[in-house]
């Protein structure tokens, strides 16, 4: 529907300048010659205005002519600027006059005319194209905006009326709060996904008109369905409404979109389409936000790829920026540069998963350091309670799905599947760790020197942790939990596939710190030397205690063992169910003390006792029963 605007004229003379009267002209409707000017009275204007206008202010769009001086009028192929003079008793009616050189009359028979504002300064004769500002956040700017004309109208000598109309469109919106929001004071609306035809801006900031209203003035054009055309920032978050059908903006015409503002994005209340003020109806969906930064704790709370890069960005600026996931995340065809890879710029962040899933996370810098989701990870930096799926992780040293190099932080309840790989010090979850990682899962392949299953090089805590994915060394210490280890591994299992070269294990690859309740139930093969069915090399330093290995070969060229691959260190208290598979010349010795299976269950739940107590702010939740032939773990009730 096309809504017109009427000009207004004032009652002032018509024919103040004429030489003859009315019974004077000629039967034939022929008038002299330069008697008549032409004096158009015009009416009809709306007079909806936007709220906040001040008389001083108002404009077209308003309804109100006195932001207009003058406008061109053309009859036949000439034009001529036309002065503007508001009614002093109604500034919705004006008139439009030319004291110096008008146009005439030259008979009573109508004539045809068009009349156009603004004006073109570079050439007068010439209607220029609709072309808005891109900012309208000023009321002047959105007012300036507006384009009106009359286009080969046709004007009655007895009655000289000419009727205007807008040439823009008008695009109000009416904002409510949703779930998570109580009100939505304060917020930035744009359009989006606009025609850049005639140099018109792609983005429109509006105008806030009076409380949580807002209003623009476009070009008119059609705005694809599914496009994001209405964006609220609100509260550091930003809201995008993508309608079902086609934005057909119309000039004359205004839409106004009802709509609230939810924590997970817009909802679409109504939507009326119609005349300069009012009209009929349309629907639509919602998209949901990129995320909501709480400036209080210095978070950001992330709903899309976008927004998790977003976050990453600000990061970059504050270490310390934390992030909370509240929806799964798809970062498939999205490359991801690690977050902080440089111990001076290290994070110091949370990073919470919230139980939520990263998927299709893409690393791909074979010749970089400290590579992950999160590069190098400091003092009071945490990752947890998150899940990656699906990720495809390539890096030089220091490699891990979740954090490259952990020298501080915690990484806990932690999941990943996919593919991890690297140079040295390679692992599912961390490849370098210092600190603390447990409670973590891991089912993806992982591949380089001083593998591990969960983490490459541990010289921390690594407790109740899990890995089912094969893991390959192309050279030293590979384990299907750990690579080469220097802290502690409590409680860990690995239900995984291990091949290296030398020092190979089923659980750690090389040992020089301590390994307690760990089971390893896959095939470990070594390609030379030092395999163990737990334990691949454990150094004089080295204790493996409470753990076994079962239902895997353990296979190697020399000193190969079903526990353990040498004779150095502590073991004690172990067990195994196949006979090693020992190709070389020199057997060694598998197990510290032969036990049963019921007494190496009670002495992994009593290690795990003994760790609990000693460790109450990093417990392990595991316990192991003897169910038919073997051990089986469970959790905790």
């Amino acid at each position: 529907m096309r809504h017109r605007l009427f000009i207004p004229a004032a009652t002032a003379l018509l024919f103040a300048l004429a030489a003859c009267t009315q019974d004077e002209l000629a039967d034939d409707n022929r008038l002299p010659e330069g008697e008549y000017p032409v004096v158009i009275r015009a009416t009809g204007l709306s007079v909806e205005a936007t709220p906040q206008a001040a008389p001083s202010t108002r404009a077209t769009v308003d309804g109100d002519w006195q932001g207009v001086q003058t406008v061109a009028l053309k009859m036949g192929d000439a034009v001529k600027e036309y002065t503007v003079t508001p009614n002093s008793a109604d500034n919705t009616k004006a008139t439009l006059s030319c004291e110096n050189d008008p146009h005439y009359w030259t008979s009573r028979d109508p004539i045809t005319v068009s009349a156009w504002w603004p004006l073109d300064n570079t050439d007068i004769t010439r209607m220029p194209a609709v072309k808005v500002a891109e900012d309208q956040s000023k009321l002047a700017d959105f007012q300036s905006s507006d384009f009106i004309s009359a286009i080969d109208r046709t004007v009655e000598f007895d009655d000289p009326k000419l009727t205007f109309t807008h040439r823009t469109a008008r695009v109000a919106i009416e904002l409510k709060p949703g779930t998570g929001f109580t009100n939505v004071d304060d917020a930035t609306v744009s359009l989006m996904s606009l025609s850049a035809d005639n140099g018109n801006p792609t983005d429109i900031k509006t105008c806030n008109a009076n409380g949580n209203s807002y209003e623009a003035l476009t070009a008119p054009q059609t705005v694809t369905a599914g496009k994001p055309f209405i964006r609220v920032e609100l509260g550091g978050g930003n809201f995008y409404f993508r309608p079902q059908n086609d934005v057909v903006l119309e000039a004359g015409n205004r839409y106004t979109y009802t709509v609230k503002v939810n924590a997970t994005g817009l909802t679409l209340e109504g939507c009326t389409i119609g005349g300069w003020a009012d009209g009929g109806s349309e629907s639509g969906d919602a998209e949901e936000l990129d995320y909501i930064y709480d400036e209080s704790t210095n978070t950001y709370i992330v709903y899309s790829a976008d927004g998790l890069l977003l976050w990453a960005e600000a990061v970059q600026k504050d270490k310390s920026t934390n992030c909370t996931l509240a929806a799964d995340i798809d970062l498939t065809g999205k490359e991801w540069t690690p977050i902080c890879t440089k111990s001076s710029k290290a994070y110091t962040g949370i990073l919470d998963g919230d139980g939520h899933t990263i998927t299709g996370l893409t690393i791909n810098q074979s010749s970089m350091r400290y590579v992950g989701l999160i590069g190098y990870l400091d003092s009071n930096g945490k990752v947890q309670n998150l899940t990656l799926e699906n990720v495809n992780i390539t890096g030089d040293y220091y490699v891990g799905g979740v954090v490259g190099f952990n020298n501080s932080g915690t990484v806990t309840v932690c999941k990943i599947s996919g593919n991890v790989s690297g140079s040295s010090k390679v692992g599912g979850v961390v490849g370098q760790n210092y600190s603390i990682v447990t409670s973590c899962t891991v089912s993806c392949s992982v591949s380089g020197n001083y593998t591990g299953g969960v983490v490459g090089n541990n010289s921390g805590t690594v407790t109740s942790c899990t890995a089912s994915g094969d893991v390959t060394g192309e050279s030293f210490s590979v384990g299907g939990v750990v690579g080469q280890n220097f802290g502690t591994v409590t409680a860990c299992t690995a239900y995984n596939s291990i091949y290296g070269k030398n020092y190979v294990g089923g659980a750690v690859g090389e040992n020089s710190g301590t390994v307690t309740a760990c089971i390893a139930t896959g095939n470990v093969k070594g390609e030379k030397d030092w395999v163990g069915g737990v334990v691949g090399y454990n150094r004089t330093s080295g204790t493996v205690t409470a753990s076994y290995h079962a239902l895997g070969s353990v296979s190697g060229e020399k000193y190969v063992g079903g526990v353990v691959g040498n004779d150095s260190g502590i073991v004690t208290t172990c067990y195994w169910s196949d006979s090693p598979d020992n190709d070389g010349d020199m057997a060694t010795k598998v197990d510290g003390t032969t036990v049963t299976w019921q007494q190496a269950v009670n002495a992994m739940n009593t290690a795990i006792e003994t760790w609990n107590t000693a460790n109450p702010d990093e417990p392990c939740d595991r316990r192991y029963e003897l169910t038919g032939e073997l051990p089986t773990l469970k959790k905790e009730e």
